[in-house]
């Protein structure tokens, strides 16, 4: 081997090593950190069975469901399969406690809620709300579920919160397969973007934040930026490429004295970047990479998008950010905000790349939290497991800004603040936007 390559893969061995302090007393560790979210369950058993599960959760097992766990564990999987599949505990509360500690460990009055839809690919149509959809991990319409997840992000960390299963219209309306899958008679169809706005009322008061964003799947509907928008929430949401818009800051085509004042006509988003010339743009250091600052070039204008029903939408700051991705491929991403026009582009950079960590987080918790890797058909059995799932990814979390500090006692877990708590308590702890004004009803106009 060449001798400069036998000295660099000497630094990443290095780099690699991990202090065995990291590890020391870390079953200790999750029994602490665990203590609040179970004492949310009911029945002792139900307690025992959440421990063993959190624990199969976060080992070293290849499929992370409730019969290898239970068989990890020397135990009879029926009891571990009826506690996650059939047994009747709410995991609302084990979601409000885990927020609460989000917004308590990580929380900054700045910070990020981010939406995003992820699908599990599934065999069958027995599964809860399985159907031939869109599959963003394979990049194609697939058989699969689709969770809509909830996450919150700081600058120093990032977590999953709160997640909803998709429940297609035509399973809302099959009640022989409602009734299979157990699907609960107060349930009914909503959209993603209903099923986002519901989780922002569950538990958006516990995380102190400043924005709400989201893929171009969630941007997309004009009507959920103006939901947003009425609920005081500032949004930077991605939309499509071929999304029209209005350039608000062009000049209109000539007036010759006849008929209605001619109006700058809408553009795709794509054809109008197209137009820009390069000194539009403008270079902002987002962060550190392994090879140096990463950097983006970004552009903002004013601009009114095309309504569904062909009116016009009221203004909004297109943001488009344009980078380079892992293959050095030139790519572009753009965003409809409610935020002022003068927000800094630094800040509108900051916000779009918090979107990104949270699709790592979803990665995490499929790759080693067993997010993916349940077996269950019924409603509440989807539930329990992510549920667990996402609270084994927080702990997972908790251990790498310990190990990053590689001091214990620089580490707070915020369970132990309620060990003798049979119930979690909840905490308004959001910090609105001090300067927002409604200065816009988004109502389309023609």
């Amino acid at each position: 081997m060449d001798r400069r390559f036998e000295a660099r893969k000497r630094e990443l061995l290095e780099d690699c090593q991990v202090s065995p302090e990291v590890f020391e007393e870390m079953v200790e560790r999750l029994e602490v950190f665990a203590t609040p979210f179970l004492q949310c369950l009911v029945r002792s058993e139900q307690v025992e069975h959440g421990k063993t599960y959190l624990q199969g959760l976060l080992s070293d097992l290849g499929k992370k469901n409730s019969e290898s766990i239970a068989y990890r564990h020397d135990e009879d999987r029926m009891g571990l399969q009826l506690f996650i599949g059939k047994s009747p505990w709410d995991p609302r509360p084990l979601l409000d406690e885990l927020a609460l500690q989000v917004g308590n460990e990580l929380g900054e009055a700045d910070g990020v809620i981010s939406f995003d839809p992820s699908a599990f690919q599934k065999k069958g149509a027995a599964s809860a709300g399985v159907k031939r959809q869109w599959c963003g991990r394979l990049g194609k319409l697939e058989n699969c579920q689709v969770g809509i997840f909830m996450g919150y992000a700081s600058r120093e960390e990032q977590a999953l919160v709160n997640m909803k299963l998709y429940l297609p219209k035509e399973w809302a309306k099959d009640k022989r397969r409602r009734k299979q899958c157990g699907v609960p008679k107060e349930v009914r169809y909503q959209t993603r973007h209903q099923l986002s706005l519901e989780m922002l009322r569950e538990c958006g008061d516990s995380l102190p934040h400043a924005w709400v964003t989201g893929d171009d799947e969630m941007g997309r509907p004009y009507g959920f930026r103006r939901d947003l928008n009425d609920l005081g929430e500032q949004y930077l949401l991605e939309v499509p490429s071929n999304t029209l818009i209005r350039d608000q800051q062009a000049d209109p085509p000539p007036d010759h004295g006849q008929g209605r004042r001619p109006m700058v006509p809408f553009q795709r988003l794509s054809k109008w970047r197209e137009s820009l010339p390069e000194n539009a743009w403008t270079k902002i250091e987002v962060r550190d990479g392994e090879k140096g600052p990463v950097v983006v070039e970004v552009v903002k204008r004013r601009v009114r998008a095309r309504t569904p029903t062909g009116g016009t939408a009221p203004e909004e700051t297109l943001v488009v950010v344009r980078s380079h991705d892992e293959t050095k491929t030139l790519k572009h991403d753009y965003y409809l905000s409610n935020a002022a026009y003068e927000t800094p582009l630094k800040e509108f950079s900051r916000v779009s790349i918090a979107h990104r960590r949270i699709e790592q987080c979803i990665k995490r918790g499929k790759s080693e939290a067993g997010l993916a890797d349940y077996q269950v058909r019924t409603w509440k059995g989807w539930h329990h497991h992510v549920t667990l799932s996402l609270i084994a990814t927080w702990f997972l979390v908790n251990e790498s800004r310990r190990g990053g500090k590689m001091d214990a006692g620089h580490h707070r877990t915020s369970s132990t603040r309620r060990l003798g708590s049979t119930a979690p308590c909840r905490h308004s702890l959001r910090h609105p936007r001090a300067d927002h004004t409604d200065t816009h009803s988004l109502v389309g106009t023609k």
